[in-house]
């Protein structure tokens, strides 16, 4: 494919090149890449439409009816300083949304066992925004204990939303599409066949949701292996408003280093990698970290591992926890088996090795020698009884 350059593009178009970089990073111009820090347009690439005649994404200081939103995911749409995540809630009014939001913090901080406590308790409220958290909280934080069938339930009710819409406001249907979506794509699943489009939902989300429904989005164009998409989204997202909201803005990082190290750029990874641990950290908002760390590239283990290794333990601990939980849905949904019985490290190694990695890369990348990372890869190999690292694909993470 033959592409132009942002400057080449703006004066094709007639507009000017930092709109065109604009476009480029919101994923608004098809089949656009990114080759280190330009872009890469497609020689017949159509101009995108004028987004005056659009209603935006962003920014993200717009905001729909509070009364819409008040009691879905409150945490995640609130702006709280890192560290005053506990003082935040403690400020809430007593009742619904304050409970919602505990359950929040106690899932996001590890201790899923509490957040089922809480979210239970609303997973039949008629209010459709305390309903539909209870349940999008109650089915991850199942997985996290083992109690699939909990898990499951959760799922099926939100996919059943989806199937009595008629006559409902546009902003449920928003949050409708916005749990069904989170929900496929984070457990690597098909979408429901009657997703709408996230262009009909996303300028509908309040700030804080629709920073992570863009995450989601990131999320769902890395699974295609559009990395370079992906990335320009985080990156958009992050610039314009939403490192305001420090959950959204930990998940936002986390799909940037899955994108950064599938393009082998290991200091853009890094560098997001250590933007989430510092908003996190604060607060022990360490669930993204344990629920992503397959996908990670090694990164844990070779930046938070040496410098907080207490707390790396505590991050593998969710990653095994959650993990076990996750397969139990998604290999029997797709019929992918990932693999089940690796460390941590071997899997973290046998992801890279997966993608083409050498050994002494990997192990350059993880502070180890390029003898371990052997041993490692060696005995992925056993236990997944295969006898060649071309064969390690079938086994890993899409």
């Amino acid at each position: 494919m033959d592409y132009i350059t942002v400057r080449e593009a703006a004066r094709k178009w007639n507009i000017s090149d930092r709109l065109v970089q604009k476009y480029c990073a919101e994923g608004r111009i098809e089949g656009v890449r990114r080759f280190g820090r330009s872009w890469g347009i497609p020689f017949d690439a159509a101009k995108p439409l004028d987004p005056r005649k659009e209603q935006p994404l962003f920014p993200f200081s717009s905001r729909p009816r509070p009364e819409d939103f008040l009691g879905f995911m409150p945490l995640m749409n609130t702006p709280f300083e890192p560290g005053r995540c506990a003082d935040c809630i403690r400020e809430m009014e007593d009742g619904p949304r304050k409970r919602i939001a505990l359950a929040e913090y106690h899932y996001f901080s590890g201790h899923p066992e509490k957040a089922i406590r809480e979210a239970e308790l609303y997973l039949t409220c008629p209010d459709e925004a305390y309903r539909f958290s209870a349940c999008l909280l109650y089915a991850y934080a199942n997985l996290s204990v083992g109690q699939i069938h909990h898990a499951r339930y959760a799922l099926t009710e939100i996919k059943n939303t989806l199937s009595s819409h008629a006559g409902k406001a546009p902003c449920v249907r928003a949050i409708e599409a916005f749990v069904a979506f989170a929900s496929s794509v984070l457990l690597h699943l098909p979408l429901p066949e009657e997703m709408p489009p996230t262009q009909e939902f996303l300028p509908l989300l309040p700030p804080g949701l629709r920073a992570f429904a863009l995450y989601v989005q990131a999320h769902y164009l890395y699974l295609r292996k559009d990395y370079g998409k992906s990335a320009g989204i985080v990156e958009a997202t992050l610039d314009m408003g939403a490192s305001l909201y420090p959950i959204p803005s930990i998940y936002l990082h986390l799909v940037a280093v899955m994108d950064y190290m599938s393009l082998r750029q290991t200091e853009q990874a890094q560098k997001h990698l250590l933007a989430a641990w510092e908003i996190a950290r604060p607060d022990d908002l360490i669930e993204g970290f344990g629920e992503h760390h397959g996908l990670l590239g090694g990164m844990l283990e070779a930046v938070i591992k040496p410098g907080w290794p207490d707390d790396f333990k505590r991050i593998i601990a969710i990653t095994y926890r959650f993990s076990a939980g996750w397969r139990k849905i998604h290999n029997p949904e797709t019929g992918h088996t990932v693999a089940d019985d690796l460390t941590t490290t071997e899997f973290a190694v046998a992801m890279l090795a997966a993608r083409g990695w050498t050994n002494p890369e990997i192990a350059a990348h993880m502070n180890v020698s390029a003898h371990t990372i052997k041993r490692h890869v060696s005995a992925a190999l056993r236990k997944l009884g295969i006898g060649q690292r071309q064969e390690l694909k079938k086994h890993m993470l899409k």
